[in-house]
């Protein structure tokens, strides 16, 4: 199958997640519905494609954008949706959630991130007007809700016991990522610091407050100056995977910090560090990176979050180094996904790597338990799309 008919099949497969309000539903034939993380990262994947995918996801997520304390939901003021599974069938599954159901702590600052993207792409000032109080909403809730403990970081901990222990992009309802709580997640403290920047951009085409944007300022250099020591693990010379809820660095090798590379908040001697261990082979396959190190004494790589290989994880580090200028690393994990692509002739939500072989989760594996992947995500479709599309 050559490049064309690959972006053809792509586009298609996209298409059929949009909903009859314009954003992308998360996948098919699970997670047919919004979810916010998914949401936005697939519009920020199509923003060059498709702007208007952008702008009815921002529109929807600022419509149910958190109004008041619930801890079933979880929901709290300014927090953006974690998923609103709207099918009253589909939230039979889940009993003990209310919906929206509010339970991610990456949501809010990609929603600020993407209301700065679609504005540098598209120039609506317009649209970003009408939802300017959706976004001071959403830095409130970082400073209040996101950072309870006033240390700069924003840390996670349920507050529903059924709901979702861990509230990255690798969550799950059980703690499989060992990591005590309140939980400073390590890529997320990166979206906040490109939130940062990102409602600053915002607040200065809109002619805002400028001591709005002079704390935003301050508070962004603070959160640098502090990540940089706290979260450096110096004889991995790496970033660990969390600070846990008393502050010890959870030291565990993963493709998280990848995902800073994009937010800009990594001190310049320690950018070279971390691209090379991206690339180190307990991480690295010819299929993309691993979300968890062969080395970790927990790796699985049948695992959902700690050994398989997310097309979506491999499209946020990739993005990064290409605005970082390491485009060399960059086009090895963009030729590694047209790999993946062709061997299965799809990119599923997830896949394995096993002796250097691509193995297909989304149909079942004789012999093997693990959670079935989505043959179709949108994250992924969207990922792959842009990078054959935007060089």
């Amino acid at each position: 199958m050559n490049i064309e008919e690959i972006k053809n099949k792509l586009r298609r497969d996209v298409e059929k997640l949009r909903s009859p309000y314009g954003y992308l539903n998360a996948g098919y034939p699970r997670y047919y519905t919004l979810f916010g993380r998914d949401s936005i990262i697939s519009a920020w994947q199509m923003l060059k494609i498709d702007p208007s995918i952008a702008q009815a996801t921002l529109q929807i997520l600022s419509k149910y954008q958190g109004k008041t304390v619930d801890p079933k939901s979880e929901e709290e003021p300014g927090k953006i949706l974690h998923e609103y599974r709207f099918d009253p069938k589909e939230q039979a599954e889940l009993p003990k959630w209310k919906f929206p159901y509010y339970g991610s702590i990456d949501s809010t600052p990609l929603y600020i991130f993407l209301a700065a993207e679609y504005l540098k792409t598209t120039n609506n000032t317009v649209f970003i007007s009408k939802i300017w109080k959706n976004i001071q909403a959403a830095f409130k809730w970082i400073i209040n809700y996101g950072d309870k403990d006033g240390d700069s970081y924003i840390e996670y901990q349920r507050m529903n016991p059924y709901g979702l222990f861990h509230q990255g992009w690798r969550d799950g309802i059980e703690d499989h990522l060992k990591i005590k709580p309140p939980v400073a997640i390590v890529e997320v403290q990166g979206y906040v610091y490109v939130a940062y920047h990102s409602l600053v951009y915002i607040a200065q085409k809109l002619d805002k407050d400028g001591n709005l944007i002079k704390e935003v300022t301050g508070r962004a250099k603070e959160l640098k100056e502090k990540f940089n020591r706290d979260f450096w693990m110096e004889e991995e010379k790496y970033f660990a995977l969390a600070l846990d809820g008393e502050k010890k660095q959870r030291k565990a090798v993963s493709s998280n910090p990848g995902h800073l590379l994009f937010t800009k908040i990594i001190d310049g001697d320690k950018v070279d560090y971390v691209v090379k261990r991206l690339f180190q082979p307990d991480l690295w396959t010819p299929y993309g990176i691993r979300n968890h190190s062969t080395k970790e004494p927990d790796f699985d790589p049948y695992s959902y979050h700690l050994g398989s290989v997310w097309p979506h994880d491999n499209w946020v580090i990739y993005k990064g180094l290409q605005k970082l200028g390491y485009h060399q690393q960059a086009e090895k994990i963009k030729r590694a996904l047209l790999r993946a692509y062709q061997k299965l002739n799809k990119i599923p939500e997830l896949y394995t790597v096993i002796n250097n072989e691509i193995v297909d989760l989304s149909t079942p594996t004789e012999g093997v338990h693990h959670v079935l992947a989505n043959p179709l995500q949108a994250w992924a479709s969207a990922g792959l799309l842009e990078m054959i599309t935007n060089n």
